[in-house]
Protein backbone atom coordinates (compact mmCIF):
# COMPACT_ATOMS: atom_id res chain seq x y z
CA UNK A 1 0.00 0.00 0.00
CA UNK A 2 3.00 2.31 -0.30
CA UNK A 3 1.97 5.51 -2.06
CA UNK A 4 4.01 7.56 -4.47
CA UNK A 5 2.95 11.11 -5.22
CA UNK A 6 2.03 11.96 -8.80
CA UNK A 7 1.80 15.74 -8.40
CA UNK A 8 3.88 18.09 -10.54
CA UNK A 9 5.78 19.55 -7.61
CA UNK A 10 7.09 22.68 -9.31
CA UNK A 11 3.67 23.68 -10.63
CA UNK A 12 1.90 22.80 -7.37
CA UNK A 13 4.47 24.76 -5.40
CA UNK A 14 4.03 27.89 -7.51
CA UNK A 15 0.25 27.56 -7.54
CA UNK A 16 0.05 27.46 -3.75
CA UNK A 17 2.51 30.35 -3.38
CA UNK A 18 0.46 32.49 -5.78
CA UNK A 19 -2.76 31.50 -3.99
CA UNK A 20 -1.30 32.46 -0.62
CA UNK A 21 -0.02 35.81 -1.86
CA UNK A 22 -3.28 36.74 -3.60
CA UNK A 23 -5.32 35.79 -0.54
CA UNK A 24 -3.12 37.84 1.79
CA UNK A 25 -3.20 40.89 -0.47
CA UNK A 26 -7.00 40.74 -0.77
CA UNK A 27 -7.28 40.38 2.99
CA UNK A 28 -4.96 43.38 3.42
CA UNK A 29 -2.66 41.59 5.88
CA UNK A 30 1.11 41.61 6.24
CA UNK A 31 1.73 37.88 5.90
CA UNK A 32 1.38 34.64 7.82
CA UNK A 33 2.08 33.07 11.19
CA UNK A 34 2.76 29.34 11.40
CA UNK A 35 3.25 27.04 14.36
CA UNK A 36 6.43 24.99 13.88
CA UNK A 37 6.30 21.47 15.26
CA UNK A 38 9.35 19.79 13.76
CA UNK A 39 7.12 17.84 11.37
CA UNK A 40 6.93 17.79 7.58
CA UNK A 41 3.54 19.52 7.31
CA UNK A 42 4.55 22.68 9.19
CA UNK A 43 7.95 22.70 7.45
CA UNK A 44 6.39 22.55 3.99
CA UNK A 45 3.66 25.07 4.85
CA UNK A 46 6.11 27.61 6.25
CA UNK A 47 8.38 27.22 3.22
CA UNK A 48 5.45 27.77 0.87
CA UNK A 49 4.46 30.89 2.82
CA UNK A 50 8.04 32.17 2.83
CA UNK A 51 8.12 32.16 -0.97
CA UNK A 52 5.39 34.83 -1.06
CA UNK A 53 7.90 37.45 0.07
CA UNK A 54 5.46 38.60 2.76
CA UNK A 55 6.22 38.63 6.48
CA UNK A 56 6.42 35.09 7.85
CA UNK A 57 6.47 34.47 11.58
CA UNK A 58 7.40 30.97 12.73
CA UNK A 59 6.37 30.23 16.30
CA UNK A 60 7.66 27.48 18.58
CA UNK A 61 5.20 26.63 21.37
CA UNK A 62 6.68 23.83 23.49
CA UNK A 63 4.68 22.13 26.23
CA UNK A 64 6.93 19.43 27.72
CA UNK A 65 8.04 18.80 24.13
CA UNK A 66 10.15 15.84 23.09
CA UNK A 67 13.68 17.13 22.50
CA UNK A 68 13.92 15.61 19.01
CA UNK A 69 10.81 17.51 17.91
CA UNK A 70 12.25 20.75 19.29
CA UNK A 71 15.62 20.27 17.59
CA UNK A 72 14.02 19.46 14.22
CA UNK A 73 11.80 22.52 14.43
CA UNK A 74 14.72 24.81 15.24
CA UNK A 75 16.83 23.31 12.49
CA UNK A 76 14.07 24.07 10.01
CA UNK A 77 13.57 27.64 11.26
CA UNK A 78 17.27 28.43 11.02
CA UNK A 79 17.44 27.00 7.50
CA UNK A 80 14.37 28.96 6.47
CA UNK A 81 15.74 32.24 7.85
CA UNK A 82 18.95 31.77 5.90
CA UNK A 83 17.00 31.18 2.69
CA UNK A 84 14.35 33.87 3.10
CA UNK A 85 15.01 37.31 4.64
CA UNK A 86 11.28 37.81 5.25
CA UNK A 87 11.16 34.97 7.81
CA UNK A 88 11.16 35.79 11.51
CA UNK A 89 10.69 33.57 14.52
CA UNK A 90 9.61 33.65 18.13
CA UNK A 91 9.16 31.16 20.93
CA UNK A 92 6.48 30.99 23.62
CA UNK A 93 6.94 28.26 26.21
CA UNK A 94 3.40 27.29 27.19
CA UNK A 95 4.37 24.70 29.79
CA UNK A 96 3.59 26.95 32.78
CA UNK A 97 0.27 28.02 31.22
CA UNK A 98 -0.62 24.38 30.64
CA UNK A 99 0.22 23.47 34.24
CA UNK A 100 -1.83 26.39 35.55
CA UNK A 101 -4.80 25.24 33.46
CA UNK A 102 -4.50 21.68 34.81
CA UNK A 103 -4.46 22.98 38.38
CA UNK A 104 -7.68 24.94 37.83
CA UNK A 105 -9.83 22.24 36.23
CA UNK A 106 -11.20 19.08 37.88
CA UNK A 107 -9.37 15.79 37.53
CA UNK A 108 -10.94 12.66 36.05
CA UNK A 109 -10.79 8.99 36.97
CA UNK A 110 -11.04 8.08 33.28
CA UNK A 111 -7.35 8.26 32.39
CA UNK A 112 -7.88 7.76 28.65
CA UNK A 113 -10.37 10.61 28.37
CA UNK A 114 -8.27 12.79 30.69
CA UNK A 115 -5.10 12.35 28.64
CA UNK A 116 -6.95 13.01 25.37
CA UNK A 117 -8.62 16.12 26.77
CA UNK A 118 -5.28 17.44 27.99
CA UNK A 119 -3.67 16.67 24.63
CA UNK A 120 -6.40 18.67 22.90
CA UNK A 121 -5.90 21.44 25.44
CA UNK A 122 -2.27 21.74 24.34
CA UNK A 123 -3.40 22.23 20.75
CA UNK A 124 -5.98 24.83 21.78
CA UNK A 125 -3.46 26.79 23.84
CA UNK A 126 -1.23 26.88 20.78
CA UNK A 127 -4.08 28.07 18.57
CA UNK A 128 -4.77 30.91 21.03
CA UNK A 129 -1.09 31.83 20.98
CA UNK A 130 -0.92 31.90 17.18
CA UNK A 131 -3.94 34.19 17.01
CA UNK A 132 -2.33 36.49 19.58
CA UNK A 133 0.73 36.87 17.36
CA UNK A 134 -1.48 37.19 14.28
CA UNK A 135 -3.44 39.98 15.93
CA UNK A 136 -0.51 42.12 17.02
CA UNK A 137 1.37 41.73 13.72
CA UNK A 138 -1.51 41.81 11.23
CA UNK A 139 -1.00 38.24 10.02
CA UNK A 140 -3.13 35.27 9.02
CA UNK A 141 -2.80 31.91 10.76
CA UNK A 142 -1.74 29.36 8.15
CA UNK A 143 -2.97 25.81 8.78
CA UNK A 144 -0.70 22.81 8.35
CA UNK A 145 -3.25 20.01 7.92
CA UNK A 146 -3.08 17.72 4.88
CA UNK A 147 -5.99 16.04 3.09
CA UNK A 148 -5.79 12.69 4.87
CA UNK A 149 -5.76 14.34 8.29
CA UNK A 150 -8.36 17.02 7.58
CA UNK A 151 -10.89 15.18 5.41
CA UNK A 152 -9.97 11.52 5.72
CA UNK A 153 -9.60 10.54 9.37
CA UNK A 154 -10.04 13.91 11.09
CA UNK A 155 -6.73 13.60 12.92
CA UNK A 156 -6.52 17.07 14.41
CA UNK A 157 -7.93 19.04 17.31
CA UNK A 158 -11.15 20.94 16.74
CA UNK A 159 -10.41 24.61 17.49
CA UNK A 160 -6.79 23.61 18.06
CA UNK A 161 -4.60 22.96 15.03
CA UNK A 162 -7.91 22.94 13.14
CA UNK A 163 -8.47 26.59 14.09
CA UNK A 164 -6.84 28.50 11.23
CA UNK A 165 -7.51 31.27 8.70
CA UNK A 166 -6.55 29.31 5.60
CA UNK A 167 -5.24 25.85 4.69
CA UNK A 168 -2.56 25.81 1.96
CA UNK A 169 -1.92 22.04 1.87
CA UNK A 170 -5.38 20.68 2.72
CA UNK A 171 -5.86 19.33 -0.81
CA UNK A 172 -2.57 17.42 -0.73
CA UNK A 173 -2.18 13.82 0.38
CA UNK A 174 0.62 13.09 2.85
CA UNK A 175 2.71 11.59 0.03
CA UNK A 176 2.27 14.86 -1.89
CA UNK A 177 3.50 16.82 1.13
CA UNK A 178 6.60 14.65 1.29
CA UNK A 179 7.18 15.17 -2.44
CA UNK A 180 6.96 18.94 -1.93
CA UNK A 181 9.23 18.69 1.10
CA UNK A 182 11.89 16.99 -0.98
CA UNK A 183 11.49 19.57 -3.76
CA UNK A 184 11.71 22.41 -1.24
CA UNK A 185 14.77 20.85 0.40
CA UNK A 186 13.48 20.91 3.93
CA UNK A 187 15.89 19.28 6.41
CA UNK A 188 16.36 15.56 5.93
CA UNK A 189 15.88 15.07 9.68
CA UNK A 190 12.25 16.18 9.17
CA UNK A 191 11.73 14.25 5.94
CA UNK A 192 12.92 11.03 7.59
CA UNK A 193 11.17 11.44 10.96
CA UNK A 194 8.08 9.43 11.83
CA UNK A 195 5.04 11.74 11.88
CA UNK A 196 3.83 12.67 15.36
CA UNK A 197 1.36 15.22 16.69
CA UNK A 198 3.55 15.90 19.72
CA UNK A 199 0.54 16.40 21.99
CA UNK A 200 1.39 13.85 24.67
CA UNK A 201 4.89 14.95 25.68
CA UNK A 202 6.50 11.78 24.34
CA UNK A 203 7.64 10.31 21.04
CA UNK A 204 4.50 8.31 20.15
CA UNK A 205 3.87 8.38 16.42
CA UNK A 206 0.72 9.13 14.46
CA UNK A 207 0.73 5.55 13.21
CA UNK A 208 0.71 4.23 16.78
CA UNK A 209 -2.29 6.42 17.58
CA UNK A 210 -4.21 5.75 14.38
CA UNK A 211 -3.41 2.08 13.94
CA UNK A 212 -2.29 2.56 10.34
CA UNK A 213 0.36 4.46 8.41
CA UNK A 214 -0.40 7.48 6.24
CA UNK A 215 0.38 5.41 3.14
CA UNK A 216 -2.26 2.91 4.25
CA UNK A 217 -4.81 5.58 5.15
CA UNK A 218 -4.19 7.37 1.87
CA UNK A 219 -4.91 4.13 0.04
CA UNK A 220 -8.10 3.64 2.06
CA UNK A 221 -9.27 7.20 1.41
CA UNK A 222 -8.87 6.75 -2.35
CA UNK A 223 -10.70 3.42 -2.24
CA UNK A 224 -13.53 4.94 -0.22
CA UNK A 225 -13.82 7.81 -2.70
CA UNK A 226 -14.15 5.16 -5.41
CA UNK A 227 -17.13 3.73 -3.51
CA UNK A 228 -15.36 0.58 -2.40
CA UNK A 229 -16.71 -1.25 0.65
CA UNK A 230 -15.08 -3.20 3.44
CA UNK A 231 -16.29 -6.47 1.92
CA UNK A 232 -14.07 -5.81 -1.11
CA UNK A 233 -10.90 -6.45 0.92
CA UNK A 234 -9.21 -9.12 3.00
CA UNK A 235 -6.31 -9.27 5.45
CA UNK A 236 -4.45 -6.06 6.23
CA UNK A 237 -6.32 -4.14 3.54
CA UNK A 238 -9.63 -4.98 5.23
CA UNK A 239 -8.24 -3.99 8.62
CA UNK A 240 -6.93 -0.64 7.34
CA UNK A 241 -10.14 0.12 5.47
CA UNK A 242 -12.13 -0.52 8.65
CA UNK A 243 -9.82 1.76 10.64
CA UNK A 244 -10.23 4.50 8.06
CA UNK A 245 -14.01 4.11 7.85
CA UNK A 246 -14.44 4.16 11.63
CA UNK A 247 -12.35 7.34 12.03
CA UNK A 248 -13.94 9.02 9.02
CA UNK A 249 -17.44 8.50 10.44
CA UNK A 250 -16.52 9.34 14.04
CA UNK A 251 -14.85 12.62 13.09
CA UNK A 252 -17.47 14.01 10.74
CA UNK A 253 -18.22 16.66 13.36
CA UNK A 254 -14.80 18.14 12.57
CA UNK A 255 -15.22 18.05 8.80
CA UNK A 256 -18.76 19.39 8.46
CA UNK A 257 -19.94 22.97 9.10
CA UNK A 258 -21.22 23.70 12.59
CA UNK A 259 -24.89 22.60 12.77
CA UNK A 260 -27.30 25.52 12.96
CA UNK A 261 -30.73 25.31 14.53
CA UNK A 262 -32.79 27.29 12.01
CA UNK A 263 -36.05 28.49 13.51
CA UNK A 264 -39.11 28.18 11.19
CA UNK A 265 -40.27 31.56 9.96
CA UNK A 266 -43.80 31.21 11.44
CA UNK A 267 -42.21 30.84 14.90
CA UNK A 268 -40.45 34.20 14.45
CA UNK A 269 -43.65 36.11 13.83
CA UNK A 270 -46.01 36.95 16.68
Amino acid sequence: MAKKSTIQVEKVNQYIVNWLKEYALKANVNGFVIGISGGVDSAVTSTLCAQTGLTILCIEMPIYQDTTQVSRGREHIEQLKKRFPNVKNDMTDLTAVFEMFKNEVPDSENEVKLNLSLANTRARLRMTTLYYFAGIHGLLVAGTGNKVEDFGVGFYTKYGDGGVDLSPIADLMKSDVYALGEYLEIPSSIQNASPTDGLFGDSRTDEQQLGASYDELEWAMIEAENNKKGADFTGREKQVFEIYTKLHIANQHKMQPIPLCLIPLPYKNC
